[in-house]
């Protein structure tokens, strides 16, 4: 099995474009903070792991300017087409199984990427190893087990039916090999990592269009893997196709949990 088959959220599907629009609406204002007060800035040498889509990417691109150095991978980087900028190097890269593209990076942020990955502890190995004395590294990360519902708030029968499907999806992701536990680990294991002065805050949307958004995209992408695996039926997945679109419904994300230090130098 190739990586790219392990991931449950194939980038090469329709919908992981639409996906990845909605995570660009619900989490790269709390990302861009985060960038932001680690002082991303002209000249710096950045890698962005698991991309996916471009709008990070993008923005990056745009604060570390001509002088500066982009590198972004992903193990299917069909989708960062749109972040083509002269400082921008897109690479085929499976960080879970292989050598960092470079090193002596000043930052290195992955965002929802280690969750799913297999080979995570090697993974973070590598961003730590790939970061000059100084850089920094920002890890965002889901935790969908510290909150696992689609809609906390369970009153009824279609917000019974989103649960169900939720604890589908995570069955599916848990059977790939995905930590759902995940996000509230990171201040820990960046600091059994080596790095210093380690923060972290979760951030938790309840409801939004780009919940639904995301909601809809999800399901559909995973619908034949519900259905084959017994956890749905087709008919579950229109009725709850058809409670998302009717626009009554409170839908959650798992908090995401941002974590970042910095690399000490040496003694």
């Amino acid at each position: 099995m190739t990586p790219t088959d392990r991931y449950l959220l194939d980038n090469r599907q329709t919908e992981a474009g639409q996906r990845f629009d909605a995570f660009a609406t619900l989490f790269d204002p709390t990302t861009f903070r985060h960038l932001e007060g680690l002082g991303v800035g002209p000249g710096l040498r950045c890698w962005e792991v698991g991309a996916g889509g471009s709008s990070v990417v993008s923005w990056l691109a745009g604060k570390v300017g001509p002088t500066g150095k982009v590198v972004a991978t992903d193990i299917e980087p069909s989708l960062l087409a749109a972040a083509s900028h002269p400082c921008v190097e897109v690479r085929v890269h499976d960080v879970g199984a292989e050598e960092p593209p470079g090193e002596d990076f000043d930052l290195v942020h992955a965002r929802l990427v280690l969750v799913h990955v297999p080979g995570r502890e090697r993974a973070l190995r590598s961003m730590v190893r790939s970061l000059r004395p100084g850089g920094r590294l920002l890890l965002e990360d889901a935790d969908p087990a510290l909150q696992p519902l689609t809609c906390p708030d369970e009153h009824g029968p279609e917000q019974q039916l989103a649960n169900r499907l939720r604890r589908g999806f995570r069955k599916l992701l848990a059977d790939r090999g995905a930590d759902l536990a995940y996000g509230r680990k990171l201040p820990r294991l960046l600091r059994e990592a080596g790095l210093c002065e380690v923060e972290a805050e979760a951030y938790f949307p309840v409801t939004s269009p780009a919940c639904a958004a995301l909601e809809t995209a999800t399901v559909r992408q995973i619908r034949n893997r519900l259905v084959t695996a017994g956890l749905a039926t087709d008919e579950d997945i229109d009725r709850h196709l058809a409670n998302v679109a009717a626009g009554g419904m409170d839908l959650a994300t798992a908090p995401m949990i941002s974590a970042w230090g910095h690399k000490p130098q040496p003694a």
